[in-house]
This record gives C-alpha cells, sequence and structure tokens, in this order.
C-alpha cells in the first residue's frame, strides 16, 4: 500500500480464478508460506482463492477417510469491507467482517477504506480503454487483453509519476518536490523509466522487470 505498486495481476473467467493466479504470483514473489495481509469489499471469491493456493490438507489421523479439503492455515490476515446501500443503491454505511485474523488489529494494520484500490482501479480504466465500461473497445481475445494488462502495469509501475510518492527536496531552492513511480518507492529502480527504455529493455525471465 506504500508503494502503490501493482505486485501481481490475474485474468481469467471469473474473479475466483482470476484471484487464484493472483496469489499464485505473490507466492513466487516473497511470500511463500502465507498469503499477505489482504482488504477487499464483500465479494468472497478471495478467501476460496487464498485456501487454494495456500491452505493445506490436515494430517491424516487414521480413522475414517483421509481428508482431502485445504483448510486455512494460522497467522492469516484478511478483512472485508462490506459497503450497505438502501433501495436506490445509496450507500447507508459499512460492515467490517474479519474472515481471517482479528478484528482490531486487522482495523489497525489495513485501515477500514478500499479506496487507494479504487483509485488504482480509476488509474487502469485511464490508462487502457479496454477496461472502461459501457464501451465497444473491450477485447475480443483474452491474449489481447492479457498483453494489453501487462503493458499497462510496466507503464504505471515504471513511467508514472505519482503524485503521493514524491518527496520533498530541502537542498534545491529551485525544485521543491522529487517525482517517483511506484517502482522506485518499492526500491525497484532508481529512476522514472520512459516508454522507449522499457520498449528496448531485455527483460530477465527470472525477475519482474
Amino acid at each position: 500500500m506504500g508503494s502503490r505498486l501493482r505486485a501481481a495481476r490475474g485474468i481469467d473467467k471469473n474473479e475466483t480464478l482470476a484471484s487464484v493466479i493472483v496469489f499464485e504470483t505473490l507466492k513466487e514473489r516473497g511470500h511463500p508460506d502465507k498469503p499477505p495481509a489482504t482488504i477487499s469489499d464483500g465479494w468472497g471469491g478471495i478467501r476460496n482463492a487464498m485456501i487454494e493456493v495456500y491452505g493445506e490438507i490436515p494430517k491424516y489421523a487414521g480413522r475414517g477417510r483421509p481428508p482431502t479439503r485445504k483448510l486455512p492455515q494460522d497467522g492469516w490476515k484478511y478483512l472485508q469491507m462490506v459497503k450497505k446501500r438502501d433501495k436506490k443503491g445509496h450507500l447507508t454505511g459499512i460492515e467490517l467482517r474479519a474472515i481471517f485474523g482479528e478484528l482490531e488489529e486487522l482495523k489497525n494494520l489495513l485501515g477500514i477504506s478500499t479506496a487507494y484500490v479504487e483509485r488504482t482501479h480509476l488509474t487502469m480504466r485511464h490508462f487502457s480503454s479496454r477496461l472502461v465500461r459501457k464501451t465497444v473497445a473491450f477485447s475480443k481475445k483474452v491474449e489481447m487483453h492479457q498483453a494489453a494488462a501487462i503493458w499497462d502495469d510496466l507503464c504505471y509501475n515504471l513511467t508514472h509519476k505519482h503524485k503521493s510518492l514524491r518527496t520533498e527536496v530541502f537542498n534545491n531552492p529551485n525544485r521543491r518536490w522529487l517525482p517517483r513511480t511506484p517502482a522506485m518507492a518499492a526500491e525497484i529502480t532508481d529512476h522514472i523509466w520512459t516508454v522507449e527504455e522499457i520498449l528496448y529493455a531485455i527483460p530477465n525471465p527470472n525477475n519482474t522487470y
């Protein structure tokens, strides 16, 4: 949340399968043992995806049928923020649900808002017309949609100067702020990339970029 970095993406037929892809990616990128602390809206597919990727089948006790279902493990942290609406669709309040972990601990760790998630969704829709609602610009092939999403994430992480990430400059009277990208805030790179630099870069299959 601090860097605004997009660390993983998932594209599939439904949100549960897409979330499985996201958690599998995160498992390879620094979260091998348990899912990162997560906050979402009231949709329930993320819980199922967490269990699918990180859950474990209990050891067989020697009686009855051997267990086959994966179960959540200790130490997981997942908070849902469920929006309450009236008959006209107006927001009337929110309900916090601790899916995994203690409610107060989750509130202190993750806050009680998904505004930053909604904001990056808005940025995605501005960057890629394929994600705009009620338009004919949608992707006709999933491969093209995946390619567009990869390009969008690359440009956002490496070239997009995020106003909330800028740092104040104290030793330069001609400059007050130093702009930073999400990748710079996450210490993945030390400069703002250009589109030309991305196109000419040779990707390393063992790294993110």
